[in-house]
């Protein structure tokens, strides 16, 4: 091969490279880490509770299409055979039925490898939002690369952990503030 189409097809190489790192780093979507909503307490009961419902329905206001947050990836647990791990999917369903959008249940609850691989992959626009059960929401984010992981309180329902590339901190903790659900109280912010 000449020394001419070596250097062409060099260059093509490196051209497409860089078209697609540029592509990678300029996809950088924003990670937003919530708990589904409120649960009866009941042991065979996987759905949501009137509290729950009201949160899945005030959702539609905080993450929808007139919101800041831009969502076009929703993940929620696999929901077993017994209809376990309900609740989170049930908590964004009128989101995404809003949004338009479907909501990847590809990953099994335990399986937070799988979900950050999910996360890992996806190329397309806006940002993700994942709606899981509050006790694996700091492992997530630890999966996804922050070291000192805040503790998620078993009594909130409402809160909005933000983390942002190269997602090495969650950047804030927020409430949903749904009327009538949500505390009025001031959230400490990881720095």
């Amino acid at each position: 091969m000449p020394c001419s189409a070596i250097s062409y097809y060099t260059t093509l190489f490196f051209a497409f490279f860089l078209s697609q790192a540029t592509a990678w780093i300029h996809n950088t979507p924003d990670i937003y880490l919530i708990r589904h909503g409120e649960k009866s307490g009941l042991s065979k009961d996987h759905g949501l509770n009137s509290e729950g419902e009201l949160r899945a329905e005030c959702l539609r206001n905080v993450f929808g299409a007139n919101s800041s947050y831009d969502i076009k990836y929703i993940l929620a647990p696999r929901i077993n055979k017994q209809g376990e791990h309900r609740r989170s999917y049930d908590t964004v369903y009128p989101l995404a039925k809003d949004l338009g959008l479907t909501i990847d249940t590809s990953c099994k609850r335990n399986k937070l490898g799988c979900l950050v691989k999910r996360v890992s992959a996806y190329r397309g626009p806006g940002n993700i939002l994942i709606s899981w059960r509050h006790s694996k929401i700091g492992a997530i984010a630890g999966k996804l690369g922050v070291d000192e992981v805040p503790d998620y309180p078993d009594e909130r329902f409402d809160l909005i952990w933000t983390m942002v590339y190269p997602y090495e901190n969650v950047t804030s903790i927020e409430s949903e503030n749904c009327p009538g659900l949500d505390p009025q109280s001031v959230l400490q912010v990881q720095s």
